[in-house]
C-alpha cells in the first residue's frame, strides 16, 4: 500500500490525509465542483475532480471513483464515514479490483449491515438483543402478530437504515398499520429498499456504544465505550467517554460481547458495536457500524490511540501490538460537534459563507475541521463546521475546559449549535447526566430556545 485515495470529504478526509502523511503514504483527494476549494483538496498530494456537486453525481458514483484509482495510481481506498463507507457493493469492487479497502472485508460489512443478520449474528454468541422479529416482516397482518408477542411501544425499522432514517415508533394496532407502511415508505426513498423489521421499544434508554478493533490474523480488542445519548432525532450532538453509567464490571461484559460479534463475523479494521442501556443497567445490542465513527476522536484522546492510523496499518497486514490488559482509559472527553444549524429555529439548516472562523486552542483542546475563514458551507452535504473534542481528569473538568473553548470558538455568517452546547453544559440533568436518549427532543418539544443564559 504506497497511495490513499480518500472516497470522502470534509474533516474525516482531511483526518485520514494526516494519518497516511504520519505513514509516510501518499494521498489522492477527490472532490466534487462544489468542493473545489475544500481543505481536504489543498492537504492532499493529489486532487481528483469526480463530478457535479450533488452527492449521487460524485462521491457516491462508484464508477467515478475507481477511474480516479486508476488515473492516479493509487492502490487504496479509504471511504471514510458515510456516503459509501458501509456499502458492500463498493468494498466488493474495490476488492475485485486489485484496491486495499481500508474496512472490513466485504462480507462482513453485508453481513453486519443487515440489521436482521446482525441480530442472528448477536444472538448466537449469547449476547443481549432487543425483543423482535426474527426477520424482515413481510406485511401488515405478519407485523401485527409480531407486535402482539411482545407488545408496544415497537419500533418499526428498516433493514437498510441509518441517520434515523425509515424509523417510526407504534404505540397500538391502528398506529402500526399507518407507521409500518410510513416506514417501508421512507425505507424505499432512502435506501432502495422498502424491508423493515420490529424492535421493542426500551423506554427511556442510554445509548452506549464500545469502539472495537480486530486485525487480519484474528487479534481483537476493545477500546472502552462512548455515550451518545445527548441526540437530536436521533442525529448525535454530543458524545462523551467514559460513559458516566458504566462501570468496570459492565464495561468488561459489554466490550466482551462487542468482540465476540466482530468476531464471529470475521471483520477486521476498526468498528463499533452499539447497545441501549436500559433504567436497570441491562444493555442490549442495536447495530455494528462497520467503519470509523464521527466520533472516534473522543475514544483517540481517551485512550492515545490513533484510530486511523491503526486502519491504515491493520490494512497493510500489521498485527495489533496492544493487548486488552494493556488498554488503558486516562481521564473523561467530550465530542461537541459544531454544525451550520440554527438550534433556535428547530436546528434548521444554515448553510453559507464563513465570514470569520477562529478556533479555539489552550491545553486540553482539539479540533478536528475542515473549514477556514472565507470557506463557503456547500448546501449539498452534512452541515457540520467542526467536531470540539476537550479532556479532562474527571468529568467536570472536561466540562469546564469545554465552556472555555466555546467561549473563544468565533464563527459568523452562519448559525451554529455553539449555543446548544453552551446551554446543554449548564443544563442541570446533563450536569447530573440523569437523562435518556429522547431529552434533546423533549426540550424541543417544549419550545426550548436553547439560549444561553
Amino acid at each position: 500500500m504506497q497511495k490513499v485515495l480518500i472516497a470522502n470529504r470534509g474533516e474525516i478526509a482531511v483526518r485520514i490525509i494526516r494519518a497516511c502523511h504520519d505513514l509516510g503514504l501518499q494521498t489522492v483527494a477527490v472532490y466534487s465542483e462544489a468542493d473545489a476549494e475544500a481543505l481536504h483538496v489543498l492537504h492532499a498530494d493529489e486532487a481528483i475532480c469526480i463530478g457535479e456537486p450533488p452527492s449521487a453525481k460524485s462521491y457516491l458514483k462508484i464508477s467515478n471513483l475507481i477511474a480516479a484509482c486508476e488515473i492516479t495510481g493509487a492502490d487504496a481506498v479509504h471511504p471514510g464515514y458515510g456516503f459509501l463507507s458501509e456499502n458492500a457493493g463498493f468494498a466488493s469492487i474495490c476488492e475485485s479490483s486489485g484496491l486495499n479497502f481500508i474496512g472490513p472485508p466485504s462480507t462482513a460489512i453485508a453481513l453486519l449491515g443487515d440489521k436482521a443478520a446482525a441480530k442472528a449474528t448477536a444472538k448466537s454468541v449469547k449476547c443481549p438483543v432487543i425483543p423482535g422479529s426474527e426477520g424482515i416482516v413481510a406485511d401488515i397482518d405478519a407485523g401485527l402478530r409480531e407486535a402482539h408477542k411482545f407488545g408496544y411501544p415497537i419500533f418499526i425499522k428498516a433493514v437498510a437504515g441509518g441517520g434515523g432514517k425509515g424509523i417510526r415508533i407504534a404505540y397500538s394496532d391502528d398506529d402500526f398499520v399507518k407507521k409500518f407502511m410510513a416506514a417501508r415508505t421512507e425505507a424505499e426513498v432512502s435506501f432502495n429498499n422498502p424491508d423493515v423489521y420490529l424492535e421493542k421499544m426500551i423506554v427511556n434508554p442510554r445509548h452506549v456504544e464500545v469502539q472495537i478493533v480486530g486485525d487480519k490474523h484474528g487479534n481483537y480488542l476493545y477500546l472502552g465505550e462512548r455515550d451518545c445519548s445527548i441526540q437530536r432525532r436521533r442525529q448525535k450532538l454530543i458524545e462523551e467517554a467514559p460513559s458516566p453509567l458504566v462501570d468496570e464490571r459492565l464495561r468488561k461484559k459489554m466490550g466482551e460481547c462487542a468482540v465476540a460479534i466482530v468476531k464471529a463475523a470475521k471483520y477486521h479494521s476498526v468498528g463499533t458495536v452499539e447497545f441501549l442501556l436500559d433504567e436497570e443497567g441491562n444493555f442490549y445490542f442495536m447495530e455494528v457500524n462497520t467503519r470509523i465513527q464521527v466520533e472516534h476522536t473522543v475514544t483517540e484522546e481517551l485512550t492515545g490511540i490513533d484510530l486511523v492510523q491503526l486502519q491504515l496499518r491493520i490494512a497493510r497486514g500489521e498485527k495489533l501490538e496492544l493487548q486488552q490488559k494493556d488498554v488503558q482509559l486516562k481521564g473523561h472527553v467530550f465530542e461537541l460537534r459544531i454544525n451550520a444549524e440554527n438550534p433556535m429555529h428547530n436546528f434548521a439548516p444554515s448553510p453559507g459563507l464563513l465570514e470569520h472562523y477562529i478556533p479555539p486552542g489552550g491545553p486540553h483542546v482539539r479540533v478536528d475541521s475542515a473549514c477556514y475563514g472565507g470557506y463557503k458551507i456547500p448546501p449539498n452535504y452534512d452541515s457540520m463546521i467542526a467536531k470540539l473534542i476537550v479532556k479532562g481528569e474527571n468529568r467536570e473538568e472536561a466540562i469546564a475546559h469545554a465552556k472555555r473553548a466555546l467561549k473563544e470558538f468565533h464563527i459568523s455568517g452562519v448559525h451554529t449549535t455553539i449555543p446548544f452546547h453552551q446551554y446543554m453544559l449548564d443544563d442541570k440533568k446533563f450536569l447530573t447526566h440523569d437523562y435518556t436518549i429522547g431529552y434533546v427532543d423533549q426540550l424541543i418539544d417544549n419550545g426550548c430556545s436553547f439560549k444561553n443564559s
